[in-house]
């Protein structure tokens, strides 16, 4: 399978080596010297192209694939605002995107016990709710597109709560997430719920960024060939 790299920082090179690791090529890479002037044609040289570049960049870099009518995985966070335009574009010219928050096995599972544990803890609102997360220094976005989604999953069960904030708060009817940005630490994601009688928390904590860069790989063997809109839920079957 022949692969565009959109994005070669350090998980570009993560997704790079295990790509390789697993009999893929690498095509085309796009970085900070090339990033303006690549075009959709030298995207065609690839299967699939896999989007690990900026928030800025992202749907520019989509909408590229889109042209070249080659399936695109993406990974970047903190352009949601446009999520809606891009499933459109997708839908309208039958393209492929593969779209998750976080592309880590674990972490999907984790989001699964969040939504399990926030529909038993609806019925307890005398605890207060937290998302906190921790990332290294160099992340662009805060919070992170993976606390977002926990958060999301939260309030799709917690009737009590209608709207997460990215501070400390308190509004019975905010949940807060607070953002964490030191050393080179890959990613820790805690929710906690929290009484006069007792603390009851779950915690993901990722100890490299391998197992981020080997969904990212996997998504992308899943998405060759495929139109339409996919998530790790169709990839994992977890649904």
């Amino acid at each position: 399978m022949n692969i565009a790299l959109l994005g070669y920082g350090k998980m570009g090179r993560e997704i790079e080596q295990i790509a390789e690791g697993r009999g893929h090529k690498i095509v085309l890479k796009v970085d900070e010297h090339n990033a303006g002037t690549f075009t959709s044609e030298q995207v065609k040289a690839a299967n699939v192209a896999i989007e690990f570049s900026t928030p800025a960049s992202a749907v520019s870099n989509i909408f590229k694939c889109f042209e070249a009518g080659v399936p695109v995985v993406v990974g970047t966070t903190g352009w949601l605002d446009r999520l809606d335009e891009v499933k459109t574009a997708c839908d309208k010219d039958k393209r492929g995107l593969f779209y998750a928050s976080n592309y880590s096995v674990g972490v999907n599972v984790f989001f699964k016990l969040n939504e399990y544990l926030a529909r038993i803890m609806n019925r307890y609102p005398e605890y207060t709710i937290g998302v906190e997360e921790i990332h290294h220094v160099h992340k662009l976005d805060a919070p992170s597109g993976t606390a977002i989604s926990i958060a999301n999953g939260i309030l799709e069960e917690v009737k009590h709560k209608d709207k997460w904030v990215n501070r400390k708060t308190g509004e019975p009817k905010e949940l807060e997430i607070i953002s964490v940005r030191t050393d080179e630490v890959p990613g820790t994601h805690t929710v906690t719920y929290n009484s006069e009688v007792d603390q009851i928390a779950i915690t993901h904590i990722a100890h490299s960024r391998k197992g981020f860069a080997l969904g990212a790989v996997l998504a992308s063997e899943f998405m060759v060939g495929k139109q339409g809109i996919y998530g790790m839920e169709d990839l994992l079957e977890i649904k």
